[in-house]
């Protein structure tokens, strides 16, 4: 096992964190181990870290409770590593260090919800064309726990900084922030052409980092007839390093658009978005080309019944509220 210097300040958090998370190599496994990696050679070959040094810093993870360690297989031996309650505790410092870095390091230290075409930041996002969404559940407006990812032929995962029921909830400045404003309009378009995605066999649904309560507000007044997640937790921003800029003391999600198939991939990348309207033409055009392409007679099937289910719970959920 490495040497290490433990800091003596008893009494200060940070100094007490740094001993645990204070090298690079470990915050990177945490980075890893959030986005569903969790097999020592899966480690290994993307870190591109020796295996004595992968094997003391897991080692020293495990120890300090932030991975659990647990076998898979018998002969040999072999075990996974996942991130403890302690570890995703960590999750928010993570999406701080990579707001900072893309903020000051590859940005100009403005704060903006949206960033340019030929940005190292865009590029890192549209790179997620091709990777699979963890396994993992988020609240919905209600706090019941759902899968990002839903058992239709795709899905549409649009994220958006914030949307709320009343003007002066909103953070002070937020109309000032490039990009932030817009979030209001984009669900409600979503809505007024659900009926569409529906036909094409994509589910959609909306993520932000706000709290659920805050989202069925929203919802409830604009009627939206699909799901809001919350990832205040960070969850799915951290397994996917989506991009982030901070305001009121929270952590918001830059807006950009993921079409997702049934197995988990991420088939399609909008981001960054200028045109909201534009966006989610796009969005459906890509779901259409993605399902033309697939020809697949069940998934047709599939699309057709849901186009028909959702036509019926459209109809059924205006009628209360038209009456």
């Amino acid at each position: 096992m490495a040497q290490r210097t433990h800091l003596g300040d008893a009494d200060c958090a940070i100094a007490q964190a740094l001993d645990v998370v204070g090298d690079w190599w470990t915050l990177l496994i945490v980075r890893d181990a959030a986005r569903g990696l969790s097999r020592f050679d899966e480690f290994q070959h993307e870190l591109g870290m020796s295996r004595k040094v992968l094997a003391e810093r897991l080692k020293l993870l495990v120890e300090a409770g932030v991975l659990s360690r647990e076998p898979y297989q018998e002969r040999p031996v072999r075990h996974e590593y996942r991130l403890t309650p302690r570890g995703r505790g960590l999750l928010p410092v993570l999406v701080a260090l990579q707001d900072w870095g893309d903020t000051w390091v590859l940005g100009d230290g403005e704060m903006t919800a949206t960033t340019d075409e030929a940005s190292r930041e865009a590029a890192r996002v549209h790179a997620l064309r091709g990777t699979r969404v963890p396994p993992l559940l988020m609240p919905d407006r209600f706090g019941e726990l759902r899968d990002p990812v839903a058992d239709t032929p795709f899905t549409v995962l649009y994220c958006f900084p914030g949307v709320y029921a009343r003007t002066e909830s909103y953070p002070p400045g937020w109309a000032g922030i490039p990009g932030a404003k817009g979030c209001t309009f984009e669900s409600c378009t979503y809505r007024d052409q659900l009926a569409e995605f529906t036909a094409a066999g994509a589910t959609v649904h909306g993520v932000s980092a706000q709290r659920p309560d805050e989202q069925r507000e929203f919802a409830e007044q604009e009627r939206l007839r699909f799901p809001l997640l919350s990832d205040a937790d960070l969850t799915l921003t951290t397994a996917l390093r989506l991009p982030t800029f901070r305001t009121a003391g929270t952590s918001r999600i830059k807006r950009l658009t993921l079409i997702i198939d049934r197995e988990r991939t991420v088939r399609e990348v909008i981001y960054p978005i200028q045109d909201i309207e534009a966006s989610v033409q796009t969005a459906l055009a890509a779901v259409r080309t993605a399902a033309s392409g697939a020809g697949d007679a069940g998934d047709t099937g599939d699309a057709a019944v849901a186009g028909d289910a959702a036509a019926s719970g459209e109809a059924a959920a205006a009628g209360p509220a038209q009456s």
